[in-house]
């Protein structure tokens, strides 16, 4: 019973961290290709928010529901398959990290121009470039990590 219990919350916090990167993305993006500033400011909130509370809960939940699943199959936590996936996992934290500053920063920085009237400058395209660049290899590595979940190949 205990098995598919961690079994299905490791699932259900890989479909949550997926989920929520691929939905923040969209919508982000979605916001910022319409110009519209007020879009783009309330957007940005509301990824802000999604991420503290959906991304980061899962990725909390993920390595601790997958160590203790791990254990509960009699896994030793040095299968080769299971490293790269924690090579990974900290490879997507180091890209996804400074995604959420850049969000906190492009959410002020769209809030303060559309409370001025102005436009967005070039510090708020400067990030949201660099945003969108961070999000292939990080969202990349839990695609690569939710493989190995499902395959766990002899490597």
């Amino acid at each position: 019973m205990i098995y598919l219990f961690l079994k299905y919350l490791h699932v259900l916090s890989a479909i949550v961290l997926l989920g929520t990167g691929a939905g923040i993305a969209f919508f982000m993006l979605m916001a910022h290709r319409s110009g519209d500033i007020g879009y783009i400011a309330r957007t940005a909130r509301t990824v802000v928010l999604a991420d503290f509370l959906f991304t980061a809960t899962a990725v909390v939940v993920q390595p601790v529901s997958g160590v203790a699943l791990a254990r509960e199959l009699g896994l030793p936590l040095s299968e080769p398959w299971l490293l790269v996936s924690f090579a990974l996992y900290i490879a997507a934290g180091v890209f996804w990290l400074p995604v959420v500053w850049m969000q906190m920063r492009m959410r002020d920085l769209a809030g303060a121009a559309l409370a001025r009237g102005a436009p967005l400058g070039a510090d708020y395209r400067r990030l949201f470039r660099l945003w969108f660049a961070f999000g292939f290899p990080g969202f990349g590595a839990v695609l690569a990590i939710l493989w190995l979940m499902i395959a766990k190949p002899a490597l």
